[in-house]
């Protein structure tokens, strides 16, 4: 509640896993927030929404404006960040430490799972009647949301992906029959858009990957190993990458049957690695040794492969927050919106964050190629941009 003759606050938060450029986002909310000259104070919550939760904040407006220009360029996410799932429980020390602390409108950073806590909040503000404003602003390198042409951090984890396969094919080609095949895992969780865009720097049959297995087809083992021992046969080596929820014919992980290792707060289970296990038994079945490169959170915060699209996409997004917030916007997720036309053009617009909510945006048909799941010309010419631009050439000799 507004506290008489002052302003209220702004409060954002970052949620979710960190990306190249969730930064950048976080720079562009409080920038855009700053010159408004709208909000007393801009304070981040720290850890996302548990610092929300404990009242445990960073103030933004007291940093050195010196910080932010280096913060912007910092992969990861510079408040903190969490994987926590809102509970009715919550919803007293929450709205407790918004008024305490005279916030009126909330920003939250994130995917799919913080669209729901954010959704969340607006619900529970409207029963309180209690005057928040709260609006999304688009994050995760998988690409999945729904009405979001794509995602800020995913055009960089898919360049860091295509170059990561791109390179170390080429020492597995080098290395040729003392270790002949190396499987490279795919984050995404369940749509294949990083996976597909492992195959970007592929421009002829002898260059990797050799096969990808995404996690929306389902694959039989027998197929998986039929394609890497028919590189092996035709080019000396094999190269394939498995993203990490890769299911087989029965829909069950590749490799793994039972319980899940660990299910996160939103429900989401999380299994042995599928492209570990491909890997130890191709090394059996074809008695070699093979290499499995799990990239992990590297692939969303090498700085050296940042796009530069992507970068100025995520810190236009957290921008383009205050300004539909500042124009009674609520319950909405900032989208990017494609133009249509031949120079790649984006702009911004709104989608409620109800859509959003635990919903998932897969590859469309066409995207890839049947059985490979090799990017087709559809999905270059949507990708290469977001990637910031052409992949490098390597050569070879003939």
């Amino acid at each position: 509640m507004t506290r008489s003759g002052s302003k209220a606050n702004l409060v954002v938060m970052q949620s979710g896993g960190p990306t190249h450029v969730l930064n950048q986002s976080l720079t562009g909310v409080f920038e855009e927030a700053a010159k408004s000259q709208a909000f007393d104070r801009i304070l981040g919550a720290d850890h996302g929404i548990r610092g929300l939760l404990n009242g445990t904040f960073f103030d933004l407006s007291a940093q050195p404006k010196s910080v932010w220009g280096a913060v912007a360029r910092t992969p990861g996410a510079a408040l903190g960040t969490a994987r926590r799932k809102l509970k009715p429980g919550d919803m007293a020390d929450a709205f407790a430490t918004l008024q305490e602390n005279n916030v009126s409108c909330l920003v939250s950073i994130g995917g799919n799972d913080s669209a729901e806590n954010a959704h969340l909040f607006h619900l529970e503000a409207q029963k309180r009647d209690y005057p928040l404003a709260v609006i999304g602003v688009p994050k995760t390198i998988d690409n999945d949301l729904p009405a979001t042409d794509h995602c800020p951090g995913f055009g960089s984890a898919a360049r860091f992906l295509a170059l990561a396969t791109m390179s170390s094919a080429r020492d597995a080609e080098a290395m040729g029959v003392d270790r002949p095949i190396t499987i490279i895992e795919a984050m995404g969780r369940n749509a294949a858009w990083l996976a597909v865009a492992s195959g970007m720097g592929k421009r002829e049959e002898r260059d990797a990957p050799h096969a990808i297995v995404s996690p929306e087809t389902k694959i039989g083992e027998d197929r998986i190993f039929a394609m890497l021992e028919q590189s092996m046969n035709k080019f000396g080596y094999a190269v394939a990458v498995v993203a990490e929820n890769a299911k087989d014919l029965d829909g069950a992980p590749l490799g793994h049957s039972g319980e899940p290792e660990f299910v996160d707060e939103f429900g989401h289970p999380y299994w042995p690695s599928s492209a570990d296990y491909i890997a130890r038994e191709a090394g059996k079945r074809f008695k070699v040794r093979t290499r499995f490169e799990r990239p992990g959170s590297m692939a969303r915060s090498m700085a050296s492969t940042i796009s530069k699209l992507d970068a100025r996409e995520a810190y236009m997004v957290g921008a383009a927050a205050i300004h539909y917030l500042l124009n009674g916007a609520t319950d909405q997720m900032v989208t990017l919106i494609r133009e249509s036309c031949q120079t790649y053009r984006c702009t911004t617009g709104l989608a409620p964050l109800e859509t959003i909510a635990g919903a998932e945006r897969l590859l469309p048909a066409g995207y890839s190629e049947p059985l490979t799941e090799f990017p087709t010309r559809l999905f270059r010419e949507y990708a290469e941009p977001l990637m910031g631009g052409p992949l490098p050439r390597f050569g070879r000799f003939r």
